[in-house]
């Protein structure tokens, strides 16, 4: 018999929920030492023996045979024929969801500029995009076509040239709704090679695979431990967690639409959570009534029960006030404001990666299509981090254009400080543009 669906209540007023509700967010950012001592010896392995490193590992993971890593290449053609052999449904949602998203992401170009001040003095920025750029897809069972779409054309809308694509294709079976995807997003090369194996290539570089100057994408603990490990080499974008979603909501909320929204978060992963933050008792019954109702219509049942057991609570507050401290203390992935006032809400927030304001704005329209990007940081970094954005892809130099009138008063000024950290040659080289009386 199928277990049933647990649902931890937890009520703010009732003593000890501080300890309770610290324990059921708490995130552990420790890393596995036996998956780190893994990936040291595979990312080491790639970059002393390259491309025979790739094959021998690709054949053991993916149980995919190559006699050179050329041969793992998928072409822009097979990417183009992917796409072309799409049914015009999946086709046309592709192109929907890569225009808004490239509409939105336009608005984030970062731009030159400067400022003159009386003595000639130029001061300013100048933004370049980074030269290569590598996306990680995670392959196998599961296949995210959205993923190439959110990763790449931030990457493509900055101006980056080359857009290096690498997805694993266990049995060489390859997604074509995400050959498609890579296609419409603007993909330059892509390879069938996944794992640290693959992250370490792209870092490093190998006869076949140039090296990036940043790794974005998302994929399994040993991806998220290479990333890690090759920080510094190049940049990555961010090391992600579980999918987090919390839920504020009151009276005028829909429980069968709070009940799914928490579902879609939980049945990505056992340890996912998925929260109802409200102060209405009465909500609360009614979206334990809807979600025990709807269960039985998920074929992810049985992650969604896990998560749920593990990591998810419908919370009672209050007040709505209440609500948003609460919010702000997890900091989550996801924040929906399924209230009648969500603009009295907002500027209550302070931490969450992405706000979904009212009834109707469901975070898998988040995921797929609205526009935002839906990489987003999560175990609390939204206190300190933000989504993937076109500025992930860009660069800025600060611009110094000296004036002679300007080192007559800078450089005295850089002379004193440098003598007094005791550096003299930084003192004199600032003293040597000084006329002389």
């Amino acid at each position: 018999m199928n277990a049933p669906l647990a649902i931890r209540r937890l009520d703010t007023s009732v003593p000890g929920f501080d300890a309770e509700f610290a324990t059921l967010t708490a995130f552990e950012a420790g890393q596995d030492e036996g998956i780190d001592a893994t990936v040291a010896l595979i990312v080491g392995d790639v970059r002393t023996r390259g491309d025979a490193a790739l094959l021998e590992y690709t054949h053991r993971f993916d149980r995919l045979d190559a006699s050179s890593v050329a041969e793992l290449e998928i072409t822009a053609g097979q990417m183009r024929e992917a796409h072309a052999s799409l049914p015009a449904a999946q086709r046309d949602a592709l192109g929907a969801a890569a225009a808004r998203i490239r509409a939105y992401h336009e608005r984030q170009k970062g731009h030159d500029w400067s400022f003159t001040e009386s003595d000639g003095t130029e001061l300013g920025q100048r933004v370049t995009p980074l030269d290569r750029v590598g996306v990680y897809v995670p392959g196998g069972k599961a296949a995210y076509p959205s993923s190439v779409l959110m990763n790449v054309i931030p990457a493509h809308v900055a101006g980056v040239r080359e857009i290096i694509m690498v997805v694993p294709t266990p049995d060489g079976v390859r997604n074509p709704l995400v050959l498609a995807a890579a296609h419409v997003a603007g993909v330059t090369r892509a390879f069938t090679i996944g794992g640290a194996q693959a992250v370490a290539a792209l870092a490093y570089g190998t006869k076949t695979i140039p090296p990036v100057d940043k790794i974005c994408g998302p994929g399994n603990a040993y991806v998220a431990a290479a990333k890690r490990r090759v920080f510094g080499a190049v940049g990555i974008d961010m090391v992600a967690g579980v999918s987090e979603v919390l839920v504020i909501a009151d009276a005028t909320a829909r429980p069968d639409w709070i009940a799914l929204d928490l579902f879609a978060q939980a049945e990505h992963d056992e340890m996912a959570q998925a929260l109802l933050v409200t102060p209405d008792a009465g909500l609360i019954d009614r979206v334990a009534a809807s979600a025990e109702r709807l269960i039985a219509e998920m074929p992810r049942a049985a992650i969604i029960k896990g998560s749920f057991a593990r990591r998810g609570a419908l919370i009672r507050t209050r007040d709505l006030a209440e609500a948003c401290a609460v919010a702000n203390r997890v900091a989550p992935e996801h924040l929906e404001l399924a209230v009648a006032d969500p603009d009295a809400l907002l500027p209550h927030i302070r931490h969450a990666g992405a706000i979904f304001i009212g009834h109707y704005a469901s975070e898998s329209i988040g995921d797929y299509c609205a526009g935002p990007n839906h990489v987003l940081p999560t175990g609390r970094t939204a206190r300190f981090s933000s989504p993937l954005s076109v500025q992930d892809f860009e660069k800025r130099s600060s611009i110094l254009r000296i004036s002679k009138a300007a080192a007559q008063t800078l450089g005295p000024v850089a002379a004193t400080l440098a003598h007094g950290e005791g550096l003299t040659a930084h003192a004199r080289a600032a003293e040597a543009r000084i006329d002389k009386i």
